[in-house]
């Protein structure tokens, strides 16, 4: 098991950093949750921002997030966020999560969209996402559209 250390989040910036997301990805939802391929590659990647988190110099985790409408507005989607197996529990996931929030924040949006796996539905309330009440099945695993909003 690698050792904890700290996590470097990035932009993905070169055709390098895209495959290394996209290993993390295939890693994560298509063999770990079974999510199948044509659902994780849904063709909304070209429309994404990604980021890409380090440890050392090893790619162990990824997110992208990009602009939807919900209701009246258009908001910041965040999703596909991914920490492969090993390097789970030492807090990355929380890095990555307020990196992308930021990230979606400094591009302008003040709402932030969310669909939570329902099991972690309450980890996400702690960044201060709140369930809209929709629950729906998506890849096969149960989700919770959460909102976050500035203010």
């Amino acid at each position: 098991m690698p050792t904890a250390t700290h996590l470097r989040i990035q932009p993905v910036e070169s055709d390098a950093d895209w495959q290394a997301a996209r290993s993390i990805r295939e890693q994560v939802f298509i063999d770990e949750q079974e999510c199948p391929p044509d659902e994780e590659w849904d063709g909304q990647d070209e429309r994404s921002r990604h980021v890409i988190g380090f440890v050392d110099d090893d790619p162990v985790a990824t997110a992208r997030w990009r602009a939807v409408p919900h209701g009246e507005a258009i908001v910041a989607k965040l999703e596909r966020f991914a920490v492969l197996a090993d390097y789970r529990g030492n807090g990355h996931g929380t890095d990555l999560v307020r990196f992308v929030m930021d990230d979606a924040r400094r591009a302008g949006f003040d709402t932030l969209l969310i669909h939570a796996q329902e099991h972690l539905e309450d980890w996400y309330a702690t960044f201060g996402f709140a369930s809209t009440g929709r629950t729906f099945e998506e890849a096969g695993i149960p989700h919770v559209e959460m909102i976050w909003r500035e203010g």
